[in-house]
């Protein structure tokens, strides 16, 4: 299942008009639209599997139609099975790729056209802590995230003269259904020592949204996580050296 549809944070009060995709949680969905009508902004649910072509073509047409010109994407689909590597199936290597990774490929591909006829765009990619460190989840889903930071990279010097900035965020354990179902994700593994909150994300996206001379970056909303595992990498490197 694609990640829940999540409260918006206070800042987006900045941001006119919404979107939100789901592809089976029409209740969460439209919470979040109620929301944002309540802060005068005009939002639509819209249902779409955006890892595929078909799909997202329509639910571009759908928000164009009802919202003019997409400005602002947010590339935020994402499933986690937590697997050990030799558990994953290739059908679950597959399907983790295409959602993760292939959704952010297609509605790229599908927005980006107009945002370059405009001369203006922000596309925001969520990737993940397990692009840098491996994560809690398993080599299926690190390998979409990092493929998430290579895909920001190659947009982010392509569209770099259109007034098109690409930027990604890799949160770790970030207090939602998918994180909180997960048997391997503890608190204690962020040097921190709690989860962090959706708000916590949503303040650097809203920053990003707004900042036209930021690009090709990977934002870290990592409680630390990553600082302190490349801290210890390079300590232990020492060690070894200081051994033999």
């Amino acid at each position: 299942m694609e990640s829940e549809p999540q409260s918006p944070s206070h800042s987006l009060r900045l941001v006119p008009d919404v979107a939100v995709n789901y592809r089976e949680r029409a209740d969460a969905a439209n919470a979040v639209c109620s929301e944002i009508s309540g802060m005068g902004r005009k939002a639509i649910a819209v249902q779409a599997d955006v890892s595929v072509a078909a799909d997202v073509r329509r639910i571009v047409a759908e928000v164009e139609a009802n919202l003019g010109g997409i400005d602002i994407l947010v590339n935020n689909a994402a499933i986690a099975h937590p697997r050990k590597l030799e558990e994953i199936a290739e059908t679950e290597w597959d399907e983790v790729l295409t959602v993760n990774l292939k959704s952010v490929f297609l509605v790229t591909q599908a927005v980006v056209g107009g945002m370059r006829e405009r001369k203006s765009g922000r596309i925001i990619n969520l990737s993940s802590v397990a692009a840098q460190t491996g994560g809690a989840v398993g080599a299926h889903y690190a390998a979409s995230k990092a493929g998430i930071i290579g895909l920001t990279h190659s947009c982010a010097s392509a569209f770099i003269r259109d007034g098109v900035t690409v930027n990604a965020i890799a949160p770790a354990l970030i207090e939602t259904d998918m994180v909180t179902s997960n048997p391997n994700a503890n608190p204690n593994l962020i040097p921190m020592g709690h989860f962090g909150s959706v708000d916590d994300v949503a303040s650097v996206a809203v920053m990003l949204a707004m900042n036209d001379y930021m690009t090709g970056q990977t934002v870290s909303v990592n409680g630390g996580w990553y600082m302190s595992y490349s801290r210890r990498l390079r300590e232990s490197r020492v060690r070894l050296r200081l051994k033999y």
